[in-house]
């Protein structure tokens, strides 16, 4: 029976191990097959002939991104929208997750659940879309014209996340609140050196969903973003996507480099912070899921 036991977990674990693996190359291909087209000469990506590795290796495509004045003001934008939205999505949520952690807290039970019924319901896109028009004017009575604020700040709030760091939160032995209180120590003395220390790994992990949220978000950037100035970079490459496969540009183009690989090279300059930062926060990843998620 046990030697059964060990050949049906064999079996199982190369089975699982080999679905993983393909899983994980189909994964991979396509980001290698964006570098290496935006690597490879006019020729040799207009006739499909790159499949895996670059052929006919150059540099102009980068170098034309590159010179682009637009793709560093977008990079900017992007730059800017994730630094100030992360960092304003943190607060909020943050703050949120503390005070609904509390069984202190009045009529708690009824803010946990509108805040999960936000999850359950939506009131839909038009709405939405009516409600980020009356910030916007608000903005304007204020003297604030630049549209990227309107995205970091009202799109600040993500309910999942919150109760991520709620249970993270509730998780804290109370002990050690109460000794700080005891010490002296204030609402905010007690967030900041007890539970934001004790709760790292679930913070780092949210930090990141808002960061990669924030990094690939278009629609909103699309739709409330007026100023092609202020676009950022998804944005931007959707614009020059449509641009360079306009019948008439291409039919025109004369470079070196097939109009496809600018569109790659764009891609991957945008993958690439996500691939520096994300093995640096992976190892709280998993770590900040499981206490977050999990409620005893």
């Amino acid at each position: 029976m046990k030697r059964k036991l060990e050949i049906s977990e064999l079996i199982f674990k190369i089975i699982s191990y080999t679905l993983l693996t393909v899983f994980a190359l189909c994964c991979l291909y396509p980001f290698v097959y964006a570098v290496s087209a935006s690597l490879s000469g006019r020729a040799a990506v207009e006739y499909g002939s790159v499949v895996l590795f670059p052929k006919d290796v150059q540099f102009d495509a980068f170098a034309r991104m590159f010179g682009d004045n637009m793709f560093w003001n977008a990079y900017s934008n992007t730059l800017f929208l994730t630094l100030y939205g992360t960092l304003w999505s943190m607060l909020t949520a943050i703050l949120g997750a503390y005070a609904l952690s509390k069984r202190r807290l009045l009529f708690r039970k009824f803010f946990n659940f509108f805040l999960v019924f936000t999850m359950w319901f939506s009131a839909g896109i038009v709405p939405q879309y009516l409600n980020y028009l009356a910030t916007r004017d608000v903005f304007r009575v204020f003297g604030i014209q630049d549209d990227k604020w309107l995205v970091v700040i009202a799109m600040g709030m993500a309910a999942m996340n919150i109760i991520l760091l709620r249970n993270a939160f509730e998780g804290v032995p109370s002990e050690i609140e109460e000794a700080a209180i005891v010490d002296g120590a204030s609402e905010f003395q007690v967030l900041s050196t007890v539970y934001i220390p004790m709760s790292k790994s679930t913070i780092a992990t949210v930090a990141l969903f808002f960061a990669i949220s924030r990094w690939n978000g278009y629609f909103w950037a699309r739709q409330m973003i007026s100023n092609s100035n202020e676009h950022p970079l998804q944005v931007f490459i959707r614009l020059r996507l449509e641009q360079y496969t306009d019948p008439e540009i291409i039919a025109g183009w004369s470079e070196t480099f097939a109009s496809d690989s600018v569109i790659y090279a764009l891609i991957v300059c945008s993958i690439v912070p996500i691939l520096i930062i994300y093995p640096f926060i992976q190892k709280y990843f998993a770590k900040g899921v499981n206490v977050g998620g999990v409620k005893e």
